[in-house]
């Protein structure tokens, strides 16, 4: 397990981005190491990450599972910290690494979107600041799949981390917060355009043929592309966003919610 310079002291910090990741993969194993351009997808989507104003430190949770070495070697490379947790229960592991800082908030990221927004992640921060919200997510009923991200106080994190107890809730770390619009407050920061019919999460062959052409033709230009980029290069390029067009959002929580004990 890597743990911040100093052993497992707290940290001063404000901000803490933590990405989960892991090499296991149902759909398409091994993508967060698939090359694009010669480098690791997940070292793309840590490099975007750190542009983000708003962040005072970046961890990446994986498991501690041997498959995920390679995350953790990856990591060490880049000089981004590394925290290794439990396997399945993804909640846990998020805690775990949040402990070690112990950050007013804690911005959720997933190794699967590798397009991920660094302004996005500062309007959302600061929609969490202003508003104080048990939970504040980027509304996906307005972004395209793969800019997904949350920010909740450590406080919240925890609380859900000592009362979740569904297999779906413990898979995905604010479920237990979102599905409880009655008990917690949530806010979500919308888009001005609906683009939610866009798919930019890496979950399928086509999602990551979609990807990696998306970074051959801008990232060469500028390796800080914006999502304004990616969207004139698909307009320019429609056939682009057919590649991947017939999956559905969510599939994966709806399989994770299936496997949820049935209530009486």
């Amino acid at each position: 397990m890597s743990t911040p310079p100093g052993g497992n002291a707290a940290q001063p910090t404000t901000v803490l981005a933590i990405l989960q990741a892991r090499v296991s993969s149902s759909r398409l194993p091994g993508k967060v190491l698939k090359p694009i351009l010669g480098r690791p997808m997940l070292l793309h989507q840590l490099d975007r990450v750190r542009r983000a104003r708003s962040l005072d430190a970046l961890v990446v949770a994986t498991s501690t599972d041997p498959s995920d070495d390679a995350i953790e070697a990856l990591c060490a490379s880049a000089g981004v910290r590394c925290f290794r947790g439990s396997f399945n229960d993804v909640l846990d592991r998020f805690y775990q690494a949040a402990l070690l800082f112990r950050p007013n908030l804690i911005v959720r990221l997933l190794g699967d979107c590798p397009l991920v927004d660094p302004d996005l992640i500062d309007r959302v921060v600061a929609f969490q600041k202003i508003g104080h919200f048990d939970l504040a997510g980027a509304a996906m009923t307005t972004f395209p799949d793969g800019l997904d991200l949350d920010v909740l106080p450590f406080a919240m994190l925890e609380q859900a981390w000592r009362h979740a107890v569904r297999p779906s809730d413990r898979e995905h770390v604010s479920l237990f917060i979102t599905r409880q619009p009655e008990r917690f407050r949530v806010g979500l920061y919308a888009n001005d355009v609906d683009l939610s019919h866009l798919r930019w999460t890496v979950d399928e062959p086509e999602d990551f043929e979609l990807v990696r052409r998306i970074y051959e033709a801008l990232y060469p230009l500028n390796p800080s592309f914006t999502t304004k980029d990616v969207l004139d290069l698909l307009a320019a390029r429609p056939e682009l966003s057919e590649l991947n067009r017939r999956f559905r959002r969510n599939e994966g929580l709806e399989r994770s919610l299936a496997r949820d004990p049935k209530e009486d």
